[in-house]
């Protein structure tokens, strides 16, 4: 079953994209990458995904599979003896996901809205991360990765923060992750980010800059 074709549809700037992208790169395994447009959807992605109509989808073989913790789970138990993702231990699973949803939750979608918004509704948004990203941060320390040596499932998990972050932090005018607050954090993202299979799936920074800049333009004018 592993061995049947796999192709990837992706939206350049999505970081849940980019965890798909960088779960089959860990694994070794071969795909094809499908860019969409999220704002002019193709009759493929309707097709795959008619029921959220989002991006990533993974098609492997005659199987389509949706949502990217979904799909990351589906690649490491489908390919189980290339390059371990999740941990072993159920106890140690379930915190990894745990973790995940909750930095989804308490970083990402906040974290946007700090860069887009000011004043009161930055503070709050601001107050939401700091909780969060104190778990993070004593989850993190004394290690090189939260995979241990090697990059595993809350890595890629959370690995759109070293990137993301910083692009978010330029174009709000503001510091979301504080080095001397977070110091394993911010050393997890440099870990993170200089790793060359990670490295090589990154899109441009300036286009970030940009598209994001364009992003807060909209949230502002709404």
């Amino acid at each position: 079953m592993g061995s049947q074709e796999v192709k990837l549809l992706c939206f350049w700037v999505s970081p849940f994209s980019k965890r798909v992208e960088w779960a089959l790169k860990l694994k070794g395994i071969d795909y094809e990458y499908i860019e969409e447009d999220v704002f002019n959807k193709s009759h493929l992605l309707l097709e795959l995904n008619p029921i959220t109509k989002k991006v990533p989808v993974l098609v492997h073989g005659h199987r389509t599979i949706a949502e990217s913790f979904v799909i990351i789970e589906y690649i490491d138990e489908t390919w189980n003896s290339q390059y371990p993702l999740l941990p072993r231990q159920p106890y140690q699973r379930a915190i990894a996901r745990f973790l995940a949803n909750l930095v989804d939750e308490q970083v990402m979608k906040p974290a946007f809205v700090a860069m887009c918004a000011t004043n009161e509704e930055r503070e709050k948004a601001m107050n939401v991360i700091r909780e969060a990203m104190h778990r993070i941060e004593e989850e993190i320390k004394g290690k090189k990765f939260f995979g241990g040596e090697n990059i595993g499932y809350l890595d890629i998990a959370l690995g759109w923060i070293s990137y993301f972050i910083p692009v978010w932090e330029e174009v709000g005018s503001l510091e979301i992750i504080d080095p001397f607050k977070y110091p394993a954090t911010y050393a997890w993202m440099t870990n993170f980010i200089t790793n060359p299979m990670i490295k090589d799936t990154l899109p441009q920074r300036d286009k970030l800059i940009h598209y994001f800049h364009n992003m807060k333009r909209e949230y502002s004018s709404t």
